[in-house]
Order: structure tokens, then C-alpha cells, then sequence
């Protein structure tokens, strides 16, 4: 059997945004290109990094994550996105960024790798729970503010 060439990278110029949106809008559908462009604008400065899976060098999966610290988790990485394309998944593409992202957060001495996964998302919270032994430790409680007038 041919080994297929896999690699991780991270994904910082804006031209590789490019690439990674149209997964990020399979995760994320009501945001747009231009919306995209803005939030991580504002959210690389905060410590925000995009990591992609690229097989034959075709990205096939990202993960949008920081290195935070708070006083519940206290140091830990944060996995905003993690989304395998549509059309590759289940091929363990989720599991390969996961394992990657664990020993990137173990090398930057991070005891957590917590995340925040809507209610609606059934087989996403499968694969975190009983493929890659995450635990339900919480709830997730917002509440939204009017948008001020500029």
C-alpha cells in the first residue's frame, strides 16, 4: 500500500486563508469571506493560530486554536475550529490534528485542550468524547448584546 503524503502547517499568510475558508464557512455557515478576514485579523494578535492538514498538498482539514490561561483551566489550548472537509471525512484527518495539537500543547506546558461545540453537532461531540477521550465537563452560556450604532 502507497503511503500518502500528509503535513501539518500552519497557515499564516493571507493568501493560505483563502484555502482555509471554504472549511471554516463548513463549520461556521453564516460567516463570510470578508467577515473572516476581519475576525482573524483581530484575532492573530490575541494568539489565535490556524493549523491545516494537507494531504498530496491539498488541505483537507484545520484547526483554529490559542494558548490561554484562566483561572478554571488555568494554562491550556483552546480549540475554537476544528472541521475535516466534508468530503474527506472520516479517514482520520480530525484525529491526526487532535494528536497534533495534544503535543503542541503538552510542549507549551498546557495541562487542557478545551473546546466549545454547539449543541446541534451530535457526531462532532462523538468523535471528541468517545473516539478521542474528551469529557463533558460544562455548558457553554452566552447571551447576546445589541450591536452598537456607529
Amino acid at each position: 500500500m502507497n503511503a500518502v503524503a500528509q503535513e501539518i502547517k500552519e497557515i499564516n499568510l493571507e493568501k493560505d486563508w483563502k484555502n482555509a475558508f471554504p472549511l471554516i464557512k463548513q463549520l461556521q455557515p453564516e460567516l463570510n469571506e470578508n467577515s473572516f478576514y476581519q475576525l482573524i485579523n483581530e484575532m492573530i494578535p490575541q494568539g489565535y493560530k490556524i493549523v491545516g492538514l494537507y494531504v498530496e498538498e491539498k488541505i483537507v482539514a484545520i484547526a483554529g486554536f490559542s494558548i490561554v490561561t484562566n483561572l478554571y483551566f488555568q494554562r491550556h489550548l483552546w480549540l475554537y475550529d476544528l472541521v475535516t472537509d466534508h468530503k474527506q471525512r472520516s479517514k482520520g484527518y480530525g484525529k491526526v490534528l487532535l494528536d497534533y495539537l495534544q503535543d503542541f500543547a503538552e510542549k507549551k506546558e498546557c495541562g487542557t485542550i478545551a473546546l466549545c461545540s454547539r449543541f446541534d453537532r451530535t457526531e462532532a461531540h462523538r468523535f471528541y468524547t468517545e473516539k478521542m477521550g474528551y469529557e463533558k465537563t460544562s455548558y457553554v452560556i452566552k447571551r447576546n448584546l445589541r450591536k452598537l450604532e456607529g
